[in-house]
């Protein structure tokens, strides 16, 4: 804190017991996120499944690092601007699971691809002929994945027009080794809107269409003479049925590291790992009324898009109170006697973890449990507001 009371850098230092982290804070558990961690790295080998986990959900080069040491071959990034603050970093095998078609952006993702391994989705021509393009002029190689729409209807091909995208991504590889060119990777398959299906047999039905349409795209592709060397896709709500399938071979899974409210939600998938929350926010109490609390978490300390954020271990219902505000009332079976008192700390899992990370500086991580731990790091947000 300043001489003027005006704070300045993260919320909490190395060594600060987790009562002194000041709030609003973005605060990982690290006992949870260490099992997460093993757990998908451990599901993802026993099955011989490579694993990329999506790193717009924590922005953050340390915990990409720290995934990459565990097992997983790289990571995902969703904008050029994640790309380029992760290898910044020392984060050197990136997956942009999105089309890039503005040529300055695509002249800085191939100037980055002499720095780094780097990968890039493709759904149509003009984003194949501007990279490539790209790729000549700063001399160097991208892998090209090309997009095929498997149910979300966002982007991607539909699947009978894989195999000429495809082509012409190969009429632009490297004329010779180590020439610069773009190299045909396989399939980005990816279905968001099976991630939030609440039941397994809603998600198994979504994933099996799904694949229904990376089959089709394999067959166009491999009907002219292309081999697909892989398809990558699939996220926390849904692996387990991309996995299942033996289509992909690589899973894209982010969430599962934090495991936000929306996503405990789902009923667990059977043979699934069992993921903990790791991620809250750490507000305080500021006011105290009759039959209320306020604290100081409003939504810019947590996104709102998957729903407001849920009070952790205490029978009280958060209610939207605006920017700066969290209005707490009692839960069902709970009294007026239940609030907190004011200055009190209270703990709440964010419904959607990646909006929520992008909020933030900092995340703090504490180990020895959120009452009586200790901060053992704190990292820097380093792709935050990497919306480019």
């Amino acid at each position: 804190m300043t001489a003027n009371g005006a704070w300045e850098g993260p919320p909490a230092r190395a060594g600060d017991p987790a009562s002194a982290i000041a709030t609003p804070a973005l605060v990982v558990a690290l006992e949870a996120m260490e099992h997460n961690l093993a757990a998908m790295a451990d599901w993802a080998r026993a099955r011989g499944l490579r694993l990329r986990p999506h790193a717009k959900m924590h922005k953050c080069a340390a915990l990409a690092r720290r995934q990459i040491a565990a097992g997983a071959v790289g990571v995902c990034v969703q904008k050029p601007a994640e790309a380029h603050a992760l290898a910044a970093q020392g984060v050197h095998d990136l997956l942009l699971t999105n089309e890039v078609v503005d040529p300055r952006k695509l002249a800085g993702l191939a100037a980055l691809a002499r720095q780094v391994r780097l990968g890039v989705c493709v759904d149509a021509a003009l984003g194949v002929e501007r990279l490539a393009e790209a790729v000549r002029a700063a001399r160097s190689v991208v892998d090209v994945y090309v997009e095929v729409d498997v149910g979300q209807g966002r982007c991607g091909v539909p699947a009978a027009a894989a195999g000429a995208l495809a082509h012409r991504v190969v009429s632009h590889a490297p004329e010779a080794p180590g020439g610069p060119g773009l190299r045909f990777a396989g399939l980005q398959a990816y279905h968001g809107g099976a991630q939030h299906l609440r039941r397994p047999e809603a998600r198994a039905q979504a994933i099996a269409h799904a694949a229904s349409q990376v089959r089709a795209a394999v067959a166009s592709i491999t009907a002219g003479g292309i081999a697909c060397p892989l398809v990558t896709g699939a996220g926390s709500g849904s692996f387990v049925h991309e996995a299942g399938s033996g289509l992909w071979g690589e899973l894209q899974a982010g969430s599962y590291l934090f495991l936000d409210a929306d996503y405990a939600q789902n009923t667990p998938d059977p043979g699934a790992p069992d993921f903990r929350h790791a991620l809250f926010v750490k507000s305080q109490v500021m006011s105290r009324g009759a039959a209320h609390a306020v604290v100081d978490a409003g939504h810019k300390a947590h996104a709102i898009d998957s729903g407001l954020p849920r009070v952790w271990e205490r029978p009280l219902q958060f209610a939207n109170g605006g920017d700066e505000h969290g209005v707490l009332r009692p839960g069902d079976g709970a009294a007026a006697a239940d609030l907190p008192a004011l200055g009190e700390t209270v703990w709440l899992v964010p419904g959607h973890c990646d909006p929520t990370v992008n909020l933030h500086t900092h995340l703090v991580g504490v180990r020895g449990g959120l009452g009586d731990g200790v901060v053992e790091a704190v990292w820097p947000i380093d792709a935050r507001g990497a919306l480019r």
